[in-house]
């Protein structure tokens, strides 16, 4: 069987059984490509050079072992792998966090949050860091910055220490453990500040696939509304900004639970692939206003 027929037909069975995407891939070719691609040992990127490529019973048998994982324990494809890519860049991924896949890494990789703040940021706070993906895509984007990556969890951050060695940068990107805010010093002040928070509601925590399930819950789950991690942030996060510095903060599919929340509030809505009413920027002269106040 030729390498393409082997992606189609396991496609094909990703789409028959069900499986939830969104994981580092939205549609089952994608998925099967990357299964197979990563079971073989061959790059990601390198499927139309080898799709005319003969398997032999065993690599097939090896595909089909994985693919079952797959099927059969709902886990994402990144938890089996133990990788995933985020705007190109490679990271360790497993249970203790999330699989990487915050939008904010768009317009942070593209050049739109530098052209944002007019400048290069010096100092940078990816609050929940996760697995750290958004701090490494910021020291890489920024080689004079300074990073620090906070989140509750504790083996988050031991995974997130393991990305920022892989890709070198421990001495500009440093973690610290606490429970949103209460990570920070009194005297620390940013320019930058990225959040991808818990922001899921409890009627769509309910009902997630077994996919998004297999991921910690902490790092899901945002309450009734979805804006229980959101409310303190947004009502303390002023006293660490600089002056003309600004949070961009992601809230997913919550858009109408956070304009009910903020009602006096008017961010930018930045454009990315999921849409333009997912990640938003608050400068510090609005997170100052009343505005900020939730209900």
């Amino acid at each position: 069987m030729k390498l393409i027929d082997c992606v189609e037909r396991t496609a094909e069975r990703l789409e028959s059984a069900g499986v939830a995407f969104g994981h580092g891939t939205t549609n089952a070719f994608d998925e099967a490509a990357w299964l197979v691609l990563w079971r073989l040992g061959l790059p990601l990127d390198a499927l139309d050079e080898n799709a005319g490529r003969g398997l032999d019973a065993s690599e097939l048998a090896a595909v089909q072992a994985l693919v079952d994982e797959r099927i059969a324990s709902r886990r994402p494809a990144a938890y089996l792998t133990g990788e995933a890519w985020l705007q190109g860049v490679p990271f360790d991924a497993d249970e203790r966090a999330i699989v990487p896949r915050s939008l904010i890494a768009e317009p942070l990789v593209d050049g739109t949050l530098e052209a944002l703040l007019g400048r290069e940021p010096h100092q940078v706070l990816d609050l929940c860091t996760g697995n750290g993906s958004l701090a490494v895509l910021a020291a890489l984007a920024w080689p004079e910055c300074r990073v620090l990556g906070t989140d509750l969890s504790a083996e988050a951050l031991a995974l997130a220490q393991g990305n920022l060695t892989r890709h070198a940068l421990a001495d500009r990107a440093r973690l610290r453990r606490g429970d949103g805010l209460a990570a920070l010093r009194a005297d620390e002040r940013f320019d930058l500040v990225l959040c991808n928070p818990p922001y899921v509601n409890a009627e769509s925590m309910s009902s997630l696939p077994p996919e998004f399930r297999a991921e910690p819950a902490l790092a899901l789950a945002g309450g009734e509304d979805g804006m229980s991690f959101v409310r303190p942030l947004l009502a303390g996060i002023a006293a660490y900004l600089r002056p003309e510095a600004a949070l961009v903060l992601e809230i997913g599919h919550e858009r109408a639970h956070f304009d009910a929340a903020f009602p006096g509030l008017e961010p930018l809505w930045l454009a990315t692939s999921a849409g333009d009413d997912q990640v938003l920027v608050l400068t510090r002269e609005q997170l100052t206003s009343g505005e900020a106040r939730s209900r």
